[in-house]
């Protein structure tokens, strides 16, 4: 195997494609982050989250910049209608890219309060927006615009386009920030990243069930029974993303880190600078993609990614 990869159990050995090695894309982005792939062109939209810009990697021309400045996005990920939506840690708000190519602001308040600074997020297969939402883009000059924080803490969110409602699924985390559903959407995983800023913070993932869904409002789906699921060393999760087997690939200081459903760690996919968020792409779903640093890498594997 390629001197990049550590394989600590036989199961490691299974996701990896003989030969294969990890590719640098592209460089050249401040802090590279949220990366999402367009079957339609075999393309890659991520963010260039301290530079604010939105960059778009093509097999035929390379990089370009798509949104410039991009008000801090930071995650992002696609609707059941292929949409581009993201978390904008400036304008503290979930954002779409419509058809027509306009952003809209699809949610920056919860209970009449703005939000914090919207981090990462996933969309589920009902088309519920489910992100993040530490402050970071109030405390860090690089990730926002300031500002005062006006939730009293920092927690996931459950936000549905159709009717607009938002609430809370999370609230016993310190700064929530990747997350990725299981393959059957029964388990919601979320990385933790206080130890970043707060001497001693958490740094690790954590794993909720996902409760029942109920007709009355009183009754809608929320999230039991949490544990920590695997502290991550050295550094902080960031991003994480699921495979079709129910493999955690979740990123940290030197490598994007792999663990088994059952919490077993299977081994290490190493990167030369500080992996920030990854997904899957490529026209079979089995390219793992990972931003890092000032760069986008790929490595091709033996599995596939969770996708809509």
């Amino acid at each position: 195997m390629p001197e990049a990869i550590e394989i600590y159990d036989d199961r490691m050995s299974a996701l990896l494609r003989p030969g294969a090695s990890l590719q640098e894309l592209a460089n050249g982005a401040v802090h590279s982050e949220g990366p999402v792939y367009f079957h339609e062109d075999d393309s890659i939209v991520w963010s260039d989250a301290h530079g604010n810009r939105l960059l778009h990697w093509s097999p035929t021309n390379n990089v370009s910049v798509l949104r410039d400045p991009s008000d801090y996005q930071s995650g992002n990920y696609r609707d059941l209608e292929g949409r581009l939506v993201g978390c904008s840690s400036g304008l503290r708000a979930i954002i779409r890219r419509e058809h027509d190519g306009e952003w809209k602001v699809l949610v920056d308040r919860y209970q009449g309060k703005r939000l914090n600074s919207p981090n990462d997020l996933v969309v589920k297969s009902d088309n519920t927006i489910w992100f993040t939402d530490p402050p970071y883009g109030i405390t860090e000059p690089n990730q926002g615009y300031g500002g005062e924080q006006e939730q009293p803490g920092s927690y996931v969110y459950r936000f549905d386009p159709a009717s607009g409602e938002i609430y809370p699924v999370v609230t016993d985390m310190v700064r929530p920030n990747g997350l990725a559903f299981s393959p059957d959407e029964s388990l919601l995983y979320v990385s933790d990243t206080a130890g970043f800023n707060i001497p001693g913070g958490p740094h690790h993932l954590r794993v909720y069930e996902v409760g029942d869904v109920g007709v009355a409002r009183r009754r809608h789906r929320h999230l039991k029974n949490g544990r920590v699921f695997c502290v991550i060393d050295p550094g902080q999760p960031d991003g994480l993303r699921v495979d079709e087997h129910g493999n955690i690939f979740t990123s940290s200081q030197d490598s994007v880190q792999v663990y088994a459903p059952d919490g077993t760690q299977l081994g290490k996919i190493l990167v030369p600078e500080i992996s920030t968020n990854l997904t899957f792409g490529g026209k079979e779903g089995d390219r793992l993609l990972i931003t890092a640093g000032h760069s986008l890498y790929v490595i091709d594997l033996n599995t596939r990614g969770v996708r809509l």
